[in-house]
């Protein structure tokens, strides 16, 4: 059998033993979803249908060079790139998590959009033109290059893998959700069929796959997230002509307590309009620390930083981060339609119901099932092209940063691919374990991804390119100060601790307001104060990248392991 062959083959078995696994745990625990339960026949057409052209794409793009694995071949065009990145960002925390958010938390959820979209004004302002120019592979790359230490690139790795876990594990609940109200199935026997397909055509095609399937996905999920939205708002009373300007006579209706099924009694009015109205579901304090929170991990996120490797040039990077936030912001500006729709035919319906509000409003909708199938088709493509590109970013740390860099430099391509779909595999096991019990909701859990992305990865890798008095050990004082104190937040929110809960002083979904700030001063102070124990040839090759980065005259071609690059040492405050 040939080596496609065989990829292919393992591909399915990973199907069947996951799908096998999930109803093994069929027993275990009670259904988290509340919409009409049982095997649906159109949208399980639609869906298995959809995941093997998801498959199919990944066959016909099968690779066997890591850069064709890891970037795609850094071939992809910023058309491409942008809905990419769209479909990289529009997870199921955003296809369903901020609907959710907003149906539970009315005015509040707003946080999770201005913070989400926010991060890539940052993203294109300060990072992603730079990080083309540097070119190669990872983030944790770039870091152990810039700082010179082995133990940066580790530590980054070792940060990587812990946001694509966690963020990973909100994507596998959504996904979990979806195939459950499809096929029927237990929410844990979802989760693990889930897991078999994401497998399976990563495994065949790297990041090469992953692109193209995530541009395919892009138009399946914005196309199925908003032209039900059409029949929705006639259905409640709209004209059903722009539902994103009409669903404001609807909210004002629901304030008043006009509801799908009649007028909701004085309790139930002011509890709707406690949530829909300016600080009803949380203070001042709590929504900025929210809002900073999701820009700085937005900007701070591996496997979307790693987008702006698969470009052809630095040019097409800028370009496809304003394309990309034009594709998320059809979404974005739908979103808040489902929550005000759920309301009105759910008005007082739960934590429950708001993670499958897409699904559960256009049901009591009495919208056909073919509708509801292809909606909930774009929530599971969602799902997996986030959690494909999550899982190339955590094992590319693994297998391209500890393995191939630091452990085995003298590894070769082909062993290299082979530990990065083992690695892959392992990381795709490890999520399927934490999602079978979630500890929050679908876009609580991202966020507390963003808070370490914000706290660990983003201020190291603002200073590295903006600042040239950042050095190792100023890096890794900002990164595990970062990271410890976001893991307290997250054990402490999970432990259920009111200092790090929803409405604390640190709470584990926002404690970038206060954590992220003192990284970049501990990393700054700490590097002025270890200055001098700083090499020359070591802040030769730093001073390097900072010339590559920046386009400055000086810098040199990388020189072969060993050797000392040429260059002049810039020890004043390099400030382009």
């Amino acid at each position: 059998m040939t080596k496609t062959g065989w990829m292919t083959c393992t591909g399915v078995a990973l199907i069947v033993l996951f799908s096998s696994c999930g109803y093994l745990f069929a027993a275990a625990g009670e259904e988290i979803y509340q919409v009409e339960p049982g095997f649906k026949l159109v949208p399980a057409i639609i869906m298995v249908t959809l995941l093997c052209v998801y498959i199919g794409v990944g066959i016909l793009s099968r690779v066997t060079e890591t850069s064709g694995y890891w970037v795609a071949g850094r071939g992809i065009g910023k058309f491409g790139n942008g809905a990419a990145i769209a479909s990289d960002w529009m997870s199921a925390a955003s296809f369903m998590g901020v609907a959710g958010l907003l149906y539970l938390k009315g005015w509040f959820g707003l946080g999770y959009i201005i913070g989400w979209t926010g991060g890539y004004v940052l993203l294109l302002c300060l990072i992603a033109t730079q990080i083309r120019r540097f070119g190669k592979y990872t983030i944790p790359e770039f870091l152990g290059d810039r700082y010179d230490c082995h133990t940066v690139r580790l530590i980054a790795a070792a940060v990587t893998v812990i946001i694509s876990i966690t963020y990973s594990t909100a994507q596998f609940k959504g996904i979990g959700l979806i195939c459950g109200w499809i096929f029927g199935m237990n929410y844990n026997a979802s989760v693990f069929f889930a897991a078999g397909v994401v497998c399976a055509y990563m495994l065949i095609s790297g990041m090469a796959g992953v692109t193209r399937n995530q541009q395919i996905q892009y138009v399946v999920l914005i196309s199925a997230f908003i032209i039900p939205l059409w029949i929705l708002i006639k259905k409640a009373g709209g004209a059903g002509i722009l539902p994103q300007l009409e669903y404001g006579a609807l909210l004002s209706d629901l304030l008043e307590g006009k509801v799908a099924s009649g007028t909701l009694g004085a309790a139930e009015i002011e509890k709707v309009r406690q949530i829909y109205l300016p600080w009803g579901a949380g203070s001042f304090y709590q929504f900025v620390a929210l809002v900073f929170t999701l820009m700085v991990g937005t900007a701070g996120l591996p496997h979307i930083m790693i987008r702006f490797y698969t470009v052809k040039s630095e040019e097409v990077a800028r370009k496809s981060v304003l394309w990309g936030l034009f594709f998320i912001g059809l979404l974005y500006w739908s979103s808040p339609v489902y929550a005000v729709l759920g309301k009105f035919w759910n008005p007082l319906g739960g934590q429950q119901v708001a993670d499958v509000i897409i699904l559960s409003a256009p049901e009591r909708a009495g919208m056909g099932i073919a509708y509801i199938g292809y909606l909930a088709a774009g929530a599971m493509a969602a799902g997996l092209s986030t959690v494909a590109g999550l899982l190339i970013a955590g094992a590319s740390a693994i297998a391209h940063d500890w393995y191939a860099t630091v452990f085995n430099p003298a590894a070769t391509d082909r062993q290299q691919l082979f530990v990065g779909r083992i690695f892959t595999a392992a990381l795709c096991a490890v999520v399927v374990v934490t999602a079978l019990n979630p500890p929050a909701l679908i876009a609580q859990i991202v966020a507390m991804a963003f808070s370490i992305a914000g706290n660990t990865i983003f201020p190291v890798v603002v200073l590295g390119i903006w600042y040239s008095g950042s050095n190792k050990y100023g890096a890794l004082a900002g990164m595990i100060w970062g990271l410890g104190m976001t893991l307290i937040a997250m054990a402490g929110w999970i432990a259920g601790i009111p200092a790090f809960g929803a409405n604390g002083l640190l709470p584990a979904t926002s404690s970038a307001l206060l954590v992220c700030p003192m990284a970049f001063v501990l990393n700054i102070l700490v590097s002025n104060l270890m200055a001098d124990r700083i090499s020359e040839e070591s802040a030769d090759r730093s001073d390097n990248i900072l010339r590559k980065l920046h386009n400055l005259p000086g810098q040199v071609d990388e020189a072969p392991s060993g050797e000392k690059l040429p260059g002049t040492h810039m020890s004043e405050g390099f400030k382009p």
